[in-house]
């Protein structure tokens, strides 16, 4: 066993080795927004930069933006690069998910709350399968989002659902149908990215409220990654499934599980990190927690 000291340091160097594959695999990664995505929602909010290389959504009191994927997809890995809103945000959301629609929709959340000026923002996640949420977990986020961009993953497997930031792993959502668990298998999904007004909920529980004289809410999005995704076109079919580019010793996104090393990672930052987690809140479970809260590992 490590001691205290060597586990964190080799979190720590985890961490590092996980950024450093990221920027490494984003760096050969710079399409046009415009090939991948329309606006289909608050478009004259959407600017295009760079030949469509970077877009900007804008938040403003008349609408926010929405991009949508023009292709839907049936499991893989979703990475985007996002720049969030600097200076006083409360009141807005910054979003990348992946859904499929209708009201028995599945569903994966990265969602970052507005802040007030000088206070962190906090990231929230949620995931959606059979029509049924209610799987939040959040976290504060280790740097400072607005700065400058970082790589926010979506790894999605017949095996497990896996959030990354910069490589580094922070959240496991397994398969566990076969604990009556519903898990996203069978309706393909778009991917999103927006920005939106939520000031009845984002900001310290919908008590800070958006301040619309500091809108725009700009939030910058670019290196759109699909490349390891099965894309689906219809009838039950896909194309040939991408490529394999995962910082990892696994041999195939499809087949993608966390690694000792990861694993070591993902409890760092549950550790240090973790604000909330759905499985941990007895006053909303009092009778008892959600299967999936119960099983060994099956709801970190």
């Amino acid at each position: 066993m490590l001691s205290g000291s060597l586990w964190q340091l080799a979190a720590v160097l985890a961490v590092a080795v996980a950024v450093w594959a990221t920027r490494a695999a984003a760096a050969v990664v710079d399409r046009s927004f415009h090939r991948d995505f329309d606006a289909v929602w608050g478009s004259r909010n959407a600017r295009f930069l760079e030949e469509g290389r970077v877009v900007e959504l804008a938040l403003d009191e008349r609408t926010g933006s929405r991009l949508q994927s023009k292709d839907r997809y049936l499991f893989g890995r979703f990475d985007l690069d996002i720049r969030l809103v600097a200076g006083e945000s409360a009141g807005t959301i910054t979003s990348f998910y992946i859904c499929t629609g209708g009201a028995r929709h599945d569903e994966v959340d990265f969602e970052f709350l507005g802040n007030v000026s000088g206070e962190p923002y906090l990231l929230h996640t949620n995931i959606f399968s059979d029509g049924k949420g209610e799987r939040e977990q959040q976290f504060m986020l280790w740097f400072d989002p607005t700065a400058d961009f970082h790589t926010y993953s979506i790894l999605w497997n017949t095996l497990n659902i896996i959030l990354y930031i910069d490589g580094t792993p922070i959240r496991v959502f397994r398969n566990n149908e076969a604990y009556g668990v519903p898990f996203p298998t069978r309706q393909p999904v778009n991917v999103f990215a927006s920005i939106w007004n939520a000031e009845e909920w984002a900001t310290q529980g919908g008590r800070v409220k958006t301040n619309w004289s500091e809108a725009p809410f700009v939030a910058a999005y670019r290196r759109f990654d699909a490349s390891s995704a099965c894309v689906w076109r219809g009838d039950g079919a896909t194309t040939l499934c991408g490529g394999d580019h995962l910082p990892s010793s696994a041999s195939s996104w499809m087949t993608q599980k966390l690694d000792w090393w990861s694993w070591m990672t993902l409890n760092w930052v549950r550790m240090n990190y973790l604000a909330y987690d759905y499985c941990d809140d007895r006053r909303r479970y009092p009778h008892g927690f959600p299967t999936e809260c119960i099983i060994p590992i099956g709801r970190i």
